[in-house]
């Protein structure tokens, strides 16, 4: 499918304004020119009930609000202050969420906040940075308020990952890079972007329907949004990560598989956000529960760009233990 062919969110929340409409949506990374503001500004047209705005900077977040308000001055929006690379941040995060009484169900969560990391970073509490920030802290962000979501009528939980993830399965023996000594830049975000999978590989082996104790079941889905020039980009050195992709894809052995980051055939970001659409609100990928999307469908293993690490139930439970240790809190489900 050609970039110039793919829809965009636009289009998408038209076709599923019934299925958005009066829904509770919290989603993190929405500052200004990145995916997750586009997308809560696309589907405020849509009439959600009430907006989440997950995110460090309250002014930041009021940008986005404001956009918001311009899409639909009916929908509202509300701000929860989190640093997702902070355990400390993000359970505050979550007991003020929790404490609020007049918002008692959480229908979608959009786990879209990501870092990208120039040089070898350890959080406060001792996680390389881009594992911290893009899994632990949506992990354990999600988890904390679990209670909310399975009280919706159709509880989902996105999580944005990246074709990026094909560079690295989880290193389970080595997550922190050897203090830094394997450490680069794309190995690290690949991790990551894996462990993004395969949380929601896990929460639909878990939750998914028939297996929660009560209410309809939990749908999960991971995505790749696409080649997307947002606010990581000027920090990203595109020469050194396509040397570090060829060397990678030729070591898995698809050396058919590499294009070079600079053919890349980059989409718009409503194209972009299109993909998040359909994950948190398409009726018709149900069957599908805990699968990895691409260009706005669920993605076939043998014809699309996936690795096996990405979707294996084995490896899945391996990282939800390793994630519960990390995060030291253990989910009884």
């Amino acid at each position: 499918m050609s970039p110039q062919a793919r829809p965009t969110a636009d289009e998408l929340v038209t076709s599923y304004s019934a299925h958005i409409k009066g829904k509770v949506v919290l989603t993190t990374g929405i500052s200004q020119n990145s995916l997750g503001a586009y997308f809560v500004e696309a589907i405020a047209k849509a009439s959600p009930a009430l907006i989440i705005l997950a995110g460090r900077s309250a002014p930041k977040s009021q940008e986005t609000a404001d956009k918001v308000r311009s899409a639909n001055p009916a929908v509202q929006t509300r701000f929860l202050q989190v640093d997702l690379g902070s355990f400390k941040s993000v359970r505050a995060a979550a007991g003020v969420l929790n404490g609020w009484d007049d918002v008692p169900v959480v229908d979608v969560v959009v786990n879209n906040a990501f870092v990208w990391s120039n040089g070898y970073q350890l959080t406060v509490d001792g996680v390389e940075t881009q594992l911290a920030t893009n899994h632990l802290g949506h992990f354990l962000l999600t988890n904390l308020i679990m209670d909310k979501i399975l009280a919706s009528s159709a509880p989902r939980v996105v999580n944005v990952s990246s074709e990026g993830h094909r560079v690295s399965p989880v290193r389970f023996g080595d997550y922190n890079f050897d203090g830094g000594k394997t450490y680069t830049d794309l190995r690290a975000y690949a991790q990551s972007k894996t462990a993004n999978m395969l949380f929601s590989v896990s929460l639909a082996e878990k939750l998914g329907p028939g297996k929660a104790k009560k209410g309809p079941g939990l749908l999960s889905f991971s995505l790749h949004p696409g080649e997307i020039l947002t606010n990581a980009a000027p920090h990203m050195d595109f020469k050194t990560i396509g040397e570090e992709m060829r060397e990678a894809y030729q070591r898995y052995g698809d050396r058919d598989g590499f294009v070079e980051p600079s053919s890349y055939e980059f989409q718009t970001v409503a194209q972009g956000t299109a993909t998040h659409v359909v994950a948190a609100f398409s009726p018709d990928i149900a069957d599908h529960n805990g699968s990895y999307l691409i260009n706005a469908r669920v993605s076939d293993p043998l014809t699309d760009p996936v690795r096996p690490w990405g979707y294996s139930p084995f490896e899945a439970e391996k990282l939800w233990r390793l994630s519960e240790e990390l995060v030291g809190h253990q989910f009884s489900y």
